[in-house]
């Protein structure tokens, strides 16, 4: 087992439901992602990966100034080509392990969400965040492109909406983002805790091997093709029978019902 969950960069906690908070720390007051930061992070999803006793992951930054507020400009400022390709991959590689975890993922998101840091949350399944948070991909205004999660933009906001973001690098409003599809509940930043955790519960009270299959489900109707998705999803309602989880679920939901009726 993946064994660095905690680190100086962040920490892990797992309450009695089965709900996992991951709380990025000491990466500067707007939780900025350097490439310590980047591994701790990577090597803290590959643990919880392989963690049965967590059902649900929350993603957050240290304080209420932002989830992250984008990659280390300080750092990519002395990058050569080689140097720059190493980093940018080491993010990919951190995208990739919180997109593909077979748990649900929630990103807390307070305040500022921008770059590097937006693209992180885009590859966390859901987003929730408060009035106050404001969303954006700048990368343009420094004189880079936006990549990695950036290419997910299209399918989720549509393509006019992603043209002017990518290309104007302007920052969007929580109002907004809610409205455009970044964001998946907005609420204010005194109720963002509470909300974030009836979330976190309703999921872990769910079956985890059915949520491992729709995530996986969701992943791969990102690439394949309509028929594709709708025979693989047709293997794995049934493999879902070989879990147990159906037989107990649908079992308690017609107790239920039997005793209310």
């Amino acid at each position: 087992m993946n064994t660095n969950a905690n680190s100086e960069y962040c920490d892990l906690s797992v309450d009695d439901n089965g709900i996992g908070t991951l709380c990025i720390q000491n990466a500067g007051k707007l939780n900025i992602l350097g490439t310590p930061v980047i591994g701790a992070l990577t090597d803290a999803l590959g643990h919880v990966a392989e963690r049965d006793d967590i059902r649900v992951l929350v993603v957050r930054g240290e304080g209420d100034r932002a989830f992250i507020a984008g990659a280390d400009i300080k750092e990519m400022a002395h990058f050569d080509m080689q140097r720059a390709e190493i980093f940018i991959d080491g993010l990919r590689k951190l995208s990739d392990a919180v997109r593909l975890l077979p748990k649900p993922v929630i990103a807390r998101i307070p305040g500022w969400c921008l770059g590097g840091g937006m693209e992180f949350a885009l590859a966390c399944d859901l987003r929730i965040g408060a009035d106050a948070a404001k969303m954006g991909m700048p990368e343009v205004k420094v004189g880079i492109p936006s990549i990695i999660q950036a290419a997910l933009l299209p399918r989720l906001i549509g393509t006019a909406r992603s043209n002017w973001m990518l290309l104007t690098g302007e920052i969007v409003a929580a109002d907004k983002a809610l409205n455009w599809g970044l964001f998946d509940s907005v609420v204010p930043l005194a109720e963002l805790d509470e909300e974030v955790t009836r979330v976190a519960g309703m999921l872990a009270g769910l079956a985890p091997a059915a949520l491992a299959q729709q995530k996986r489900l969701l992943r791969e109707w990102e690439n394949e093709p309509l028929e594709t998705s709708i025979l693989n999803g047709v293997r794995e309602f049934a493999q879902a029978f070989n879990t147990g989880e159906p037989q107990k679920y649908m079992g308690e939901f017609i107790k239920a019902k039997q005793k209310s009726s």
